[in-house]
């Protein structure tokens, strides 16, 4: 099967499977294939249920429900890739961006990238990223990124949490932590405006999630399309 027909058979079944989890699917799902990752980009994804909590001021709740959720999905959206695409994915990202409706999930498998990846910009896009993790926390002890797509760049953080953050996740608050760094870094990240310099296109959406285990992180930048 080619990537196109996986990215198409992909973007299917999990439009079947959220509509199944949250009553509701995404208006719309793209999926970008560029080992070792998978980027889902979903859009119009808020259920009815979501619309009143959030007309009501419940943002967090909504977070804190969907994070519930997308952990009890994970073995399945692991299924789902390892089938499509024989990828073995170790790690899986998310997170959402509830005033545009849209999502993300990352998938990160255990095989080397294809090729580097130099895209223009890189090592200022890594500045500005250790700069962004020291307001919110520390300066990650490394960074990387990835081009995946022409829309899509993936940065990898390694050695981010400070003492008070693992003694809350030793303690059971991981999930709590989670939802309160997703409040504070996604606003520096979406209110940082020197990252559409370095791309030279607007940031459209930005994502952001953890795993603590690993003490690592993903971001996720969807670009916009460059007018011609």
């Amino acid at each position: 099967m080619e990537v196109r027909e996986q990215q198409t058979k992909m973007a299917n079944n999990f439009g079947k499977l959220l509509r199944d989890k949250f009553g509701k699917g995404p208006q719309a799902i793209h999926v970008t294939i560029s080992p070792p990752y998978v980027l889902i980009y979903l859009s119009g994804f808020v259920s009815a249920t979501e619309q009143v909590l959030l007309e009501q001021e419940q943002e967090l709740t909504v977070k804190t429900t969907r994070e519930y959720v997308m952990k009890s999905l994970e073995p399945e959206i692991l299924g789902q890739i390892k089938g499509i695409t024989d990828l073995d994915i170790q790690q899986i990202y998310y997170d959402w961006n509830l005033a545009n409706q849209t999502g993300c999930i990352v998938g990160v498998s255990s095989e080397k990238p294809e090729q580097t990846d130099d895209y223009p910009g890189k090592q200022d896009v890594h500045k500005e990223i250790s700069w962004v993790s020291e307001q919110a926390e520390k300066a990650p002890a490394h960074v990387d990124s990835h081009m995946v797509s022409s829309r899509a760049i993936i940065v990898i953080r390694e050695g981010i949490l400070v003492p008070i953050e693992k003694q809350l996740i030793s303690f059971g608050f991981d999930e709590n932590l989670r939802v309160a760094k997703r409040q504070l870094e996604g606003e520096l990240l979406l209110n940082n405006t020197h990252f559409a310099e370095i791309f030279k296109t607007e940031v459209q959406d930005v994502f952001v999630d953890w795993d603590f285990a690993r003490d690592d992180s993903v971001i996720a930048f969807i670009l916009k399309p460059n007018k011609k």
